[in-house]
């Protein structure tokens, strides 16, 4: 049952993912429809210019994912137009109206859009000068002056249109994004947690660290999804309005701490992986309470319980329990890795999905001054 609720909050997710995904994209193209019909009506009716043909051209660019680009995006349009019509211009000048004009006219064009701050529309440079050329506007003066005022309404029309109807928002992806990374590591707990109790075999292990790396790059489409947030926040008015945005500081927390959390479950696979290939023997005092604390973390992840108080001591008090029973001094470098590293994963799920009241790490605490009395302290270096 826990498994299905699990499942069932991951596909949901999945699907407003999705959703999110396939409106958004068709929003922004009846935009660009929209800027390009109003951009050619104001040059053709409003300005009167002869053959418009730039300012939807340049209206439809300028119709970006997110308003900063559009920004961004449509200064570039108009200064890498205004070099493209100036281009033509001067080879018409120099090599007159012809093919050794069009010719110089694109090479130019095609390097200039290697210049910083072009790159994204340079390639814009020589097909405005290709456009100009191949129209024969290029010996016309007024004409030119008309191609710039053309992609100067244009840019200004998408700018107008991006910004006034439904500017692009995130509507929460990297958020929803970083709930997948996070159910998705619960599952893998779990994972484990189930294979070990068979016992553990070597393809389980490199099972679990390959899974531990395509979590990673789930986390990875999450920062670059973070990313977009960040950029669709910038001069957009639904930002504060929108319930569905990002908070983009509590998500860039979160996943730094999922970074945490994902290699701590790798390292605890790989200590694990180690102990099957030299086929140590797991005492059960520890196997046994640390294999289901290892469960039920995973089943807080997947189900998004916050309370992993009880968790945290159940770790403190099977340290305790360890010391008691006197565990062999060459145990303790395992067992306590293995303890800190589950308690890291467990400290980060509560700043994740729960209230993020708890104290210092009780387990941790209590299994370092144990670790240097047998010699080895393998908490050194752990970030």
């Amino acid at each position: 049952m826990d498994e299905r609720l699990g499942r069932a909050r991951s596909w949901r997710s999945v699907r407003t993912i999705t959703k999110a995904e396939v409106r958004t994209p068709i929003l922004q193209a009846l935009k660009a429809t929209i800027a390009v019909s109003a951009a050619w009506a104001l040059a053709d009716t409003w300005l009167g210019l002869q053959q418009p043909f730039l300012a939807p051209w340049a209206a439809m660019l300028t119709v970006s994912a997110t308003v900063f680009r559009s920004v961004k995006g449509g200064s570039q349009i108009v200064l890498a137009s205004f070099l493209g019509i100036l281009l033509s211009f001067a080879a018409v000048e120099l090599l007159g109206y012809g093919a050794a004009a069009l010719a110089v006219s694109v090479l130019v064009g095609l390097l200039i859009s290697n210049v910083k701050g072009l790159r994204t529309e340079g390639a814009t440079v020589a097909t405005t000068a290709l456009f100009v050329l191949t129209a024969g506007f290029a010996q016309n003066d007024t004409v030119l002056t008309h191609r710039l005022l053309d992609t100067l309404l244009g840019v200004g029309v998408g700018l107008v249109v991006n910004m006034v109807i439904v500017p692009p928002l995130d509507h929460g992806l990297a958020s929803r994004q970083l709930d997948e990374v996070t159910t998705r590591l619960g599952r893998l707990l779990k994972q484990m947690a189930d294979d070990m109790s068979l016992p553990a075999r070597q393809e389980h292990t490199e099972a679990w660290i390959e899974e531990t790396r395509e979590i990673d790059r789930d986390l990875d489409r999450a920062e670059e999804l973070l990313q977009f947030t960040r950029e669709s926040h910038r001069w957009n008015a639904r930002r504060r309005r929108s319930r569905r945005a990002t908070d983009v500081k509590v998500s860039e927390e979160r996943l730094i701490r999922l970074e945490d959390a994902i290699a701590r479950t790798r390292s605890i696979a790989r200590i694990i992986a180690e102990a099957v290939v030299s086929a140590a023997e797991w005492d059960p005092r520890f196997r046994e309470p640390w294999l289901a604390i290892l469960c039920e973390t995973g089943e807080l992840a997947t189900q998004w319980d916050p309370d992993v108080g009880d968790l945290r001591r159940r770790l403190a008090v099977l340290v305790d329990e360890l010391d008691e029973v006197g565990l062999p001094g060459r145990s303790w470098p395992v067992y306590g890795a293995l303890i800190q590293s589950l308690e890291v994963v467990i400290s980060v799920l509560d700043e994740v999905i729960g209230v993020g009241v708890l104290g210092p790490g009780t387990a941790r605490t209590a299994v370092r001054p144990l670790l240097r009395r047998h010699g080895n302290d393998s908490s050194e270096g752990e970030g």
